[in-house]
C-alpha cells in the first residue's frame, strides 16, 4: 500500500512536538498533531512561573524560527532568559497559530492507542507498508481514528510523575491521598496562583533535585510573608549536599548562591530536613500522615500538603501494539539508553543522536523529546530539536541530512544552574518576572553562560561575572555569589555511581 500521501502523526504539541511539525512542514510533509491539553504546550503553561536557564537564542527550533520570521514574527531579545509563560506566549503560541500548523492541530485530544491498520503487534507480513492507526479520545469521550505514514511521539512525561513509595512503586494510600487533594502536582506556583493553597500550611516537599529546591525556596519566601507556614523536606539519601551544590557528587559541580540560600534555610531551622527517609505509606484524613522508614526506625510526619519532586517516567500504555526496542533500565530507545543512564551520565555527556539511534523495530515510528529519555532526568530541549530535525530529514528521504547530527553545546556542556535567575542575568520583566530568590529553571538547556552572553567558560567563573573568593553564605541570594561551574566537560561520565563510589 502506498502511504506517502498520508500525514505524519505528531503526538504532543509541546516545544519538541511543535518543532517536529515545523521541521516536517519545511520538508514539504504534512503533520497531524494531537495535544491532550486544552491549548498547545499545555504543560509549559502549567509551569509558566518558572524561568528557563538558557536565553532565547537557544530556546527556538531553527525551522520554527524560519517559519515564524517569514510570517513577520519578532524574535525576543536573544540574551533574555524567558519564563515558561514568556516562552509559551512569545514563541509556542505564535508557532502553533501558523496556518500550516494550526490547520493540523487537534487540542483536547488524547491519543489512547497506536497500532498498524488491521495488524496487531504479532503480525509481520506487509507491516512496513501498512498505515499507522492512531486512536484518539476527546474531552467528550468521542473516539476518532486517524491513519498516518509515520508517527513521532513527543508526548513527554509531565502527566506521569514517579510514585512516592519505595522501589519505584506507589506507597500504600498514595492513590487515596492524591484523590483527596493532599498531594499536589509537580512545580506548583507557590508564590502565585497556588499561594492560598500553601499559605499558613505545613508543607512537605519530597525529592532531591532542582524541582525540589525550586519549591523549597519559594516556600521559604512564602513563610517569611505568611505566618504559620511550615516547611518539611524529605529525601532518601543521607545528605542534601548534592542539592546545595559543590563537589562532584552527581557530576554537577555547581555552587550557586541560591544553593547556599537553601542550605541556610535548613541550618536556620526554617526548613526541617529529614534524610534517609523512605516513604512506606499514607493516611489521608483531613490532613496527611506520611509514614517513613529511617535508620532510627519508623517515623510519622503529619502535614497539610505534600509536593512531589521525584521525577517522571514515560507512559508506554498507548504503544502496546507497537514494536519497541527499549533499554531495560531507563526505558529509552535501546541504543540511546546507555548514553543517558543517570547512574553513569549527566546531561553534558550525551552524544549527538538522531533518527538512526531513535529508531525502533517498528519502521517510521519514533519517540522524541523528554519521553525519549525514559526515566533519565538529563534531557535538554535543544537535544529534542536536533532529534526531530534528523527524523524529518529521514522521513523526507534525505538520509545524508538525517545522519549528519550535531548538538551544539558549550565547551563544558550545561547540566546545572544556580537554582534561579542569576543576579545580572537579563530577564523579561513584567508581572511574570520573579526575584532571583523566587523561581528556578525547570529544564536546564544549552547556553553560553547562565547570564546570557559571556566570555568563554573558565574553570572558576561566576554566574554573575568574575568570581571573588568564596564568602560565607548570606541570607541574600544575590549579595555574595560563589564560584560555580556550568556543567561538566562533554564526554566525562559522571552520575549517581560517582556519588556512590561505584
Amino acid at each position: 500500500m502506498n502511504t506517502s500521501d498520508l500525514p505524519v502523526a505528531v503526538i504532543g504539541a509541546g516545544p519538541v512536538g511543535l518543532a517536529a511539525a515545523a521541521e516536517l512542514v519545511e520538508r514539504g510533509l504534512t503533520p497531524v498533531i494531537f495535544e491532550a491539553g486544552p491549548t498547545p504546550a499545555a504543560a509549559v503553561a502549567a509551569w509558566g512561573h518558572i524561568r528557563l536557564f538558557s536565553p532565547w537564542q537557544y530556546d527556538v527550533d531553527p525551522a520554527a524560527r524560519r517559519l515564524l520570521t517569514a510570517a513577520g514574527w519578532q524574535e525576543p531579545d536573544a540574551d533574555t532568559l524567558p519564563t515558561g509563560a514568556e516562552l509559551w506566549e512569545g514563541y509556542l503560541q505564535p508557532l502553533a497559530a501558523l496556518p500550516a500548523i494550526a490547520g493540523s492541530l487537534h487540542t483536547s485530544t488524547r491519543v489512547v492507542a497506536v497500532s498498524r491498520e488491521g495488524l496487531d503487534k504479532t503480525r509481520t507480513g506487509g507491516r512496513e507498508n501498512t498505515p499507522f492507526l492512531i486512536r484518539t479520545e476527546d474531552v467528550r469521550g468521542t473516539v476518532t481514528e486517524y491513519r498516518a505514514r509515520a508517527v513521532i511521539d513527543a508526548s513527554g512525561t509531565w502527566n506521569t510523575p514517579n510514585p512516592l513509595g519505595q522501589a519505584g512503586l506507589p506507597a500504600p494510600g498514595e492513590a487515596e491521598a492524591l484523590a483527596a487533594g493532599l498531594i499536589t502536582g509537580p512545580l506548583p506556583d507557590v508564590l502565585g496562583r497556588d499561594r492560598a493553597r500553601f499559605a499558613g500550611k505545613h508543607v512537605l516537599v519530597v525529592g532531591a533535585g532542582h524541582s525540589a529546591a525550586n519549591t523549597l525556596l519559594a516556600l521559604g519566601e512564602l513563610a517569611e510573608q505568611q505566618p504559620g507556614t511550615r516547611i518539611s523536606w524529605a529525601i532518601r539519601s543521607a545528605s542534601a549536599a548534592g542539592v546545595y551544590g559543590g563537589g562532584d557528587l552527581d557530576g554537577l559541580p555547581a555552587r550557586g548562591a541560591l544553593g547556599s540560600r537553601l542550605r541556610s534555610l535548613v541550618q536556620e531551622g526554617r526548613i526541617q530536613l529529614h534524610t534517609s527517609f523512605t516513604i512506606t505509606g499514607f493516611t489521608a484524613a483531613g490532613t496527611l500522615s506520611v509514614a517513613g522508614k529511617t535508620p532510627a526506625g519508623e517515623q510519622l510526619l503529619e502535614v497539610d500538603l505534600l509536593v512531589p519532586a521525584t521525577g517522571f517516567r514515560p507512559d508506554l500504555g498507548m504503544l502496546r501494539e507497537i514494536r519497541l526496542d527499549l533499554d531495560p533500565a531507563v526505558e529509552a530507545p535501546r541504543e540511546l539508553g546507555p548514553l543517558i543512564d543517570p547512574e553513569f551520565h549527566s546531561c553534558g555527556t550525551v552524544a549527538p543522536h538522531g533518527a538512526t539511534m531513535l529508531s525502533h523495530p517498528e519502521q517510521d515510528f519514533y519517540i522524541v523529546g523528554m519521553k525519549s529519555y525514559g526515566r533519565a532526568p538529563t534531557f535538554l530541549m535543544a537535544t529534542g530539536y536536533e532529534q526531530v530535525r534528523s527524523i524529518a530529514a529521514a522521513l523526507a528521504g534525505d538520509r545524508e541530512a538525517a545522519d549528519d547530527v550535531q548538538l551544539v553545546l558549550p565547551e563544558t556542556g550545561v547540566c546545572s544552574t544556580d537554582l534561579g535567575g542569576s543576579c545580572d542575568a537579563p530577564a523579561g520583566g513584567g508581572a511574570a518576572e520573579a526575584s532571583c530568590c523566587g523561581t528556578a529553571p525547570v529544564e536546564p538547556e544549552p547556553a553560553s553562560s547562565c547570564c546570557g552572553t559571556a566570555p568563554e567558560p573558565e574553570p572558576a567563573s561566576s554566574c554573575c561575572g568574575t568570581a571573588p573568593e568564596p564568602e560565607p553564605a548570606s541570607s541574600s541570594c544575590c549579595s555574595a555569589p560563589e564560584p560555580q561551574f556550568l556543567g561538566i566537560p562533554t564526554g566525562l561520565a559522571h552520575g549517581r555511581s560517582a556519588a556512590q563510589g561505584n
